[in-house]
């Protein structure tokens, strides 16, 4: 019987033990199953080269960290030059990037087309998540639909009804800067972002461009403000995108904080224009007396009388994923492309002789002398394949095995890119580390058929590609005709870079102008 008790004493004190063993035990089992069923199915990417990995996280900490400092992009270039066009890194499921334009091109194209590949769900959960469903973050027909109602509004053809807006706001710039020039410098980027944010808001939103203006349909503009919010949603995207867990917004930290302040500010900013567009699909009117003529002619208005599907929470989710769309974009373009012709004289020379020519013949900047501005966006063509400044801010998913470069690609690899490296690629663009916006207009069957992917590739090519290549070049073809320029911290400030979603100029890129004579 003594016995018999000192057994189960025993028994009763070793049990917290056996229980931890045993979930220790079972524990290691899981990751050893995981580890074990991973290795054997992504086997054929072993042959890949890829960057040194913790045995447990693989390259997460590398990750994390890059997007901590805001050099996730340059990551993934410093990695393309160390490892070549065609590597993998490990994030739980493993990452390939492709770094030759060609075939990033033809990866997208044809693996869209042939339903191989599709945009990944941690990259749709995450664009979903900034405020809700948006158009970047759907597949099937849900992008279908979305894309269908949004494509004519942003066509070339329908654009170009807007080239005295755009030409507005531009010189608006203008005067500012005829303000402070000489002796003072100005940092451009904070310029552009205002810029491209008052043109998206206009056409979008039926907000005047004119600063003196005011809109009665909502809140007005504050410029800093928004962007400020924007850049704020936007960094959490990334943070998410590369692996944060989407719960996390609830915690209370700092971040949380700032993310739910910035969405509350951006709903408040769209909601009473959103509002007033349904207003008007409910009541089957496209004009209200208390309403602007150019707000009744908004992209908003439109999109919500045209297309039934879209309700309050799309609708605003939508406008915030085109004002962020809209505005860095072009904006850190446009710094770059003022950086690269102060850094080269001959062609800043020469695109100011083709801007004077067309500004005479036709009597300043109007949709006859774009026509002669080839030179003007070939400029920006080129500024694009050095900065690409989204460098490929989504990721694609394989849903079957397939055959990338010879390279067997096992289902569930997701597919990424990196266009900083694909831009600097020697085979494909000579003498790549030099600005040669010829390279763009050279008649040579080789020449002309030079990718120019940084629009993105395939059915989801880049909604607002013409709206942002008709603003730039009305933006640097107008300070091409009034001003001389230079850089005030010189070739640091397309050196020193950093990233949120995109890439922009750390110092903001200060810039002395002079008026010319």
């Amino acid at each position: 019987m003594f016995q018999n008790i000192a057994a189960q004493i025993a028994f009763s004190d070793s049990f917290p033990y056996l229980v931890t063993v045993s979930g220790v035990t079972s524990i290691a089992v899981i990751f050893g199953w995981r580890w074990w069923k991973q290795k054997n199915t992504y086997k054929s990417l072993d042959s890949l080269p890829s960057p040194p990995r913790h045995w447990l996280l693989g390259n997460v900490p590398q990750i994390l960290a890059a997007v901590k400092q805001k050099k996730y992009f340059q990551l993934l270039f410093d990695w393309s030059q160390q490892l070549g066009p065609m590597y993998v890194f490990w994030t739980g499921n493993p990452v390939l990037v492709l770094s030759k334009p060609k075939v990033i091109e033809d990866t997208i194209v044809n693996g869209m087309r042939d339903g191989s590949l599709v945009r990944s769900q941690r990259a749709s959960k995450a664009w979903n998540d900034i405020s809700g469903p948006i158009l970047l973050g759907q597949n099937g027909t849900e992008w279908q639909w979305r894309r269908k109602a949004w494509n004519p509004e942003f066509s070339s053809s329908s654009l170009f009804k807007y080239v005295e807006i755009i030409s507005q706001a531009c010189e608006q710039v203008i005067d500012t800067l005829k303000e402070t020039a000489p002796p003072k410098e100005v940092q451009v980027d904070p310029l552009f972002v205002e810029l491209t944010m008052r043109v998206i808001c206009c056409l979008v939103l039926g907000i005047p461009v004119d600063k003196k203006s005011t809109s009665h349909e909502g809140p007005p503009l504050e410029v800093l403000k928004v962007y400020e919010a924007m850049s704020v949603v936007g960094y959490r995207f990334l943070r998410v995108a590369t692996g944060e867990k989407r719960w996390m917004k609830y915690l209370p930290t700092k971040n949380s904080r700032d993310y739910w302040a910035a969405r509350r500010f951006l709903e408040e900013f769209i909601t009473p224009r959103v509002d007033l567009a349904l207003q008007m699909r409910e009541q089957n009117k496209t004009e209200l007396p208390q309403v602007s003529p150019l707000f009744q002619e908004s992209m908003l208005v439109k999109i919500a009388a045209k297309e039934p599907k879209y309700n309050r929470e799309t609708l605003i989710a939508e406008t915030i994923e085109l004002l962020i769309a809209g505005t860095d974009t072009t904006a850190h373009t446009l710094s770059f492309a003022v950086a690269e012709l102060t850094l080269n004289q001959r062609v800043f020379q020469h695109a100011q002789a083709v801007v004077d020519q067309a500004c005479q013949s036709r009597s300043g900047i109007n949709t006859e002398t774009l026509k002669e501005l080839a030179y003007v966006r070939a400029i920006i063509k080129e500024t694009l394949r050095l900065y690409s400044v989204a460098s490929g801010s989504t990721s694609l998913e394989a849903q079957r095995d397939i055959v990338i470069e010879g390279k067997l690609i096992p289902r569930g690899t997701k597919v990424f890119w990196s266009m900083l490296a694909a831009g600097r690629d020697p085979e494909v663009y000579p003498q790549s580390e030099e600005f040669l916006p010829e390279r763009w207009l050279d008649k040579s069957k080789e020449s002309s058929l030079l990718p120019m992917i940084d629009f993105g590739s395939g059915y989801h090519r880049c909604l607002g590609e013409h709206l942002s290549m008709l603003e730039a070049t009305v933006m640097l073809a107008l300070l091409l005709r009034y001003f001389d320029w230079e850089l005030v911290n010189g070739r640091s400030s397309v050196e020193q870079l950093q990233q949120n979603l995109l890439i922009y100029p750390s110092d903001r890129m200060p810039v002395r102008f002079r008026l010319r004579k």
